[in-house]
């Protein structure tokens, strides 16, 4: 799907608007249409600052699902952060593989299966989120991302929300997010 209301001419992504959502609520950030996870919405204006701006140093937790098995060096280079994507350098993240592989609802459509090439799940915590960082930056260490999904933002985890599901947050929710 895609994280706006407004479908794009010729797309077979179906939009926010599909979902039954309250009127005059916006996405706090994106996904992109091949990732998945924790999406959060608002009818507060100013929210989308405090929670995107890098200088707020917003946590965002992701699960990657990358082809084959990075090195220590290769986990080392997307924790120190400065690698080039071109149009910035990547900010620190905490990165660590995990192990067991995490149990997930499977993904429409499947992700491409080749078997004698092995796959690594990691989670990735960023402060930052620039259009496809995760994707690119796993890239650079020559690990494409097979699956992404965002679990965290701030203190506030997706849990077992089932993909395509919404729910409103409580108070405790609130205070989560923006810890």
């Amino acid at each position: 799907m895609l994280s706006q209301f407004t479908p794009e001419p010729g797309s077979r992504w179906r939009t926010l608007a599909d979902f039954g959502l309250p009127q005059d609520v916006y996405a706090l950030g994106r996904l992109d249409a091949d990732s998945e996870g924790l999406l959060l919405l608002s009818d507060e204006s100013g929210l989308n600052t405090r929670l995107l701006d890098p200088k707020h140093a917003h946590r965002r937790e992701y699960w990657a699902q990358v082809e084959r098995v990075p090195s220590d060096d290769a986990l080392a280079r997307l924790a120190r952060g400065g690698i080039d994507l071109g149009d910035y350098r990547t900010r620190p993240a905490h990165v660590r593989r995990l192990e067991p592989t995490p149990k997930l609802p499977p993904r429409d459509p499947p992700v491409r299966f080749r078997k004698n090439v092995p796959d690594t799940w990691l989670a990735l915590e960023l402060v930052e989120g620039k259009n496809r960082q995760v994707r690119r930056m796993t890239a650079a260490v020559g690990h494409p991302t097979l699956r992404l999904i965002r679990m965290r933002i701030g203190d506030f985890p997706l849990d077992d929300l089932p993909p395509g599901k919404w729910r409103v947050l409580t108070p405790d929710d609130r205070a989560r997010v923006f810890r």
